[in-house]
C-alpha cells in the first residue's frame, strides 16, 4: 500500500515537469511562429520576449533550445534594434558555446542567429566576432550535413560584407580554404551561399582578393558560369567581378582561367541579374589593360555587350554602358569595333530617354570615348545625332553636376576631332559660349580648305549667326569669328551683320535722287 502511494505521488509530481516542458514547448513554438509577422514584433518586444527567451537557450529539451534559437534569430533579423537587444542580454556567448556542443539542428538555428545580428550594421558583426563566433562558425565547415555548412556560410558572408577589417577577421579564422571545398560540394544551395561570401571577402580591397585567390578558387568558380541554376551563376559571377576589380593581376587570373567567351552567353540569360552581374565582370575585366579589352572584343564581347545594353533597362544599363566606354578608351581600333558592332546608338538612348542622372553621365562619358579618337569616330557620332543631346544635357537646369561635367568634357573631346560641319552648325545657337568657342574653332580650321562648306555655312545661317555673335564675343571666339570672316569676301560679310540695313538706310538718307 506504501508503495502505491509513492508511485501515485511521483507520477503526481512528475505530470507537473510534463505539464511545465509542454507549456514551454507550447510557449516557444508560438513566439518563434509569430515572430514570422510584423505586427507581432513590436508587441512581443514589450512583453520582454528577450528575457524570456534566454534561458530556453540551455533548456534540457533539444527541440525548446531549437525553437527559442529560431524566434531569436527572426526577431533579431527584424531589425538592429532587436540584433542589438540579443547582443545587450549577452545572449551571443551561449549561442556561440552551444554552437560547438550540440546537434546539427541546433547548430543551424544558432548559425541563423549570429547571421540575423552581423547583417545589420558593422558594429553589430563586429559584437558577433567580438562573441568568438567565428571560432566555432568556421569549423562548422567542415560538418557533414550540407545544411548546417550552408548556416555557417551565410553568417560568415554576412560579417565579411561590412568592412575589410571584419572580412580580415572571417580569413584570419581560416574561413576562405573551407568556402572553397563548400563551392565543390554537390548542393547547388551551399555551392550559392559559399560563392556569395567568398564575394563578400574580395570586394574590400586587393589582399582580401588575393587571399581569396590563393587556394585556386578562380579555378572551380569558373565552370560554374555555364550552370543552369541562375541563382548560383549570379553569385559566381559576382565573386569573378570582385576579384578582377581591383588590379590587372587579379584579372588576368580570372580571364586565364577561361571564363570567356562563355561568360558573354550569360549576356543573353533569362534571369536579368544574371545579365547584370555577368556585364559587371566584363566591365571589371576591360578597364585594366588594353590587351584584356582586346580579348573581350577578339571573343565577341563587343556585339555582345551592345545588344545587352540595348535589351536592358535601368541601372542594369549601367555595367554594360561603362564596358563598352572602357573598352572604346584604349584605342581607336577597339572604339571602331564598338561603332561596327553598332554600339552608338544604345549608347545614345541611353542618354535621351533614361531619367536617372548617373546613367546619362556614364552614357555621355562613353560617347566621349567613342568620338575621340579620330575625325572618323568623332564623324560616326556625330552622324548618330548625339552631340545636340550632349549639350541639351549639359544646359539643362536640372541636369547634376556630374551629367553637366561628363557632358561638357565629352562635347570637347569630340569637337575636337570633329570635320563634320553639318553636325556642328545646328549647335552653334544654343551652345553656351566654351562650347561655342570649340565649335567655330574646327570651322575656323575647315571653311579655308572647302567651298562646298563655306556655300553651306552661309545658306544654313551660320555665317549671320556669327555676326551676331561677334557684337557680343570677346577673347578667342573674336579670334575664330575673324578667321572665318576672311573666309569670304567683305561685302558678303557685311550684308549679313545685324547693322546692314541700318547701313542701307543711311545710305539712302545721303543719297540725292537724279532728277530730270
Amino acid at each position: 500500500m506504501q508503495q502505491g502511494k509513492q508511485i501515485m505521488a511521483s507520477t503526481s509530481v512528475l505530470q507537473h515537469f510534463e505539464v511545465y516542458q509542454k507549456a514551454r514547448v507550447t510557449f516557444v513554438q508560438a513566439v518563434a511562429e509569430a515572430a514570422t509577422r510584423p505586427q507581432n514584433i513590436e508587441v512581443m518586444q514589450n512583453a520582454g520576449v528577450m528575457q524570456l527567451l534566454r534561458p530556453l537557450l540551455l533548456d534540457n529539451v533539444p527541440s525548446i533550445q531549437q525553437s527559442a534559437a529560431l524566434a531569436l534569430g527572426r526577431l533579431a533579423n527584424y531589425s538592429d534594434d532587436l540584433a542589438e537587444a540579443v547582443v545587450g542580454n549577452e545572449i551571443l556567448p551561449q549561442l556561440v558555446y552551444s554552437l560547438s556542443e550540440q546537434n546539427r539542428f541546433y547548430k543551424k538555428a544558432a548559425a541563423f542567429v549570429l547571421r540575423a545580428v552581423a547583417k545589420h550594421s558593422p558594429e553589430l558583426a563586429q559584437a558577433v566576432v567580438d562573441s568568438g563566433a567565428l571560432e566555432s562558425l568556421v569549423p562548422c565547415l567542415e560538418e557533414f550535413d550540407p545544411t548546417v555548412k550552408e548556416a555557417a556560410a551565410w553568417a560568415i558572408g554576412y560579417i565579411a560584407q561590412h568592412t575589410g577589417e571584419l572580412a580580415q577577421h572571417v580569413v584570419d579564422a581560416g574561413a576562405v580554404p573551407l568556402l572553397v571545398l563548400c563551392i565543390q560540394e554537390p548542393e547547388v544551395a551551399l555551392k550559392r551561399v559559399a560563392a556569395s561570401a567568398l564575394s563578400d571577402i574580395a570586394k574590400h580591397s586587393p589582399e582580401l582578393a588575393q587571399a581569396v585567390v590563393d587556394p585556386g578558387t578562380v579555378a572551380y568558380l569558373a565552370p560554374l558560369i555555364q550552370h543552369p541554376d541562375a541563382k548560383l551563376k549570379r553569385q559566381v559571377c559576382s565573386c569573378l567581378a570582385q576579384i578582377s576589380k581591383h588590379s590587372v593581376d587579379l584579372a588576368e587570373i580570372v580571364v586565364e582561367a577561361e571564363i570567356f567567351p562563355n561568360i558573354l552567353y550569360n549576356l543573353k540569360d533569362i534571369d536579368h541579374t544574371v545579365r547584370k552581374n555577368a556585364a559587371t565582370c566584363i566591365r571589371e575585366i576591360a578597364k585594366h589593360t588594353p590587351e584584356l579589352s582586346k580579348l573581350i572584343v577578339n571573343a565577341g564581347g563587343a556585339s555582345a555587350l551592345v545588344d545587352y545594353v540595348t535589351e536592358a533597362s535601368g541601372n542594369n544599363k549601367l555595367p554594360g554602358i561603362m564596358a563598352i566606354g572602357y573598352i572604346s578608351a584604349f584605342s581607336e581600333t577597339l572604339a571602331l569595333a564598338v561603332i561596327t558592332s553598332k554600339g552608338i546608338t544604345p549608347v545614345k538612348s541611353a542618354l535621351i530617354s533614361e531619367p536617372e542622372d548617373h546613367i546619362k553621365a556614364a552614357s555621355a562619358w562613353t560617347l566621349g570615348q567613342i568620338g575621340r579618337h579620330t575625325p572618323d569616330h568623332s564623324r560616326a557620332v556625330a552622324e548618330a545625332d548625339v552631340l545636340r543631346h550632349l549639350l541639351a544635357c549639359m544646359i539643362h537646369p536640372n541636369s547634376s553636376d556630374d551629367l553637366k561635367i561628363k557632358s561638357k568634357r565629352a562635347l570637347k573631346s569630340i569637337l575636337a576631332k570633329c570635320t563634320h560641319l553639318q553636325a556642328l552648325q545646328p549647335l552653334l545657337r544654343d551652345a553656351p559660349v566654351k562650347v561655342q568657342k570649340y565649335i567655330l574653332k574646327q570651322f575656323a580650321q575647315m571653311l579655308p580648305h572647302d567651298l562646298e562648306a563655306r556655300r553651306s555655312f552661309v545658306q544654313n545661317g551660320g555665317l549671320e549667326l556669327l555676326q551676331q555673335l561677334s557684337e557680343v564675343a570677346g577673347g578667342k571666339l573674336t579670334e575664330y569669328i575673324l578667321e572665318i570672316n576672311n573666309c569670304y569676301p567683305p561685302e558678303i560679310v557685311e550684308y549679313y551683320s545685324p547693322h546692314y540695313s541700318k547701313t542701307l538706310l543711311d545710305k539712302l538718307d545721303d543719297y540725292q535722287p537724279q532728277v530730270r
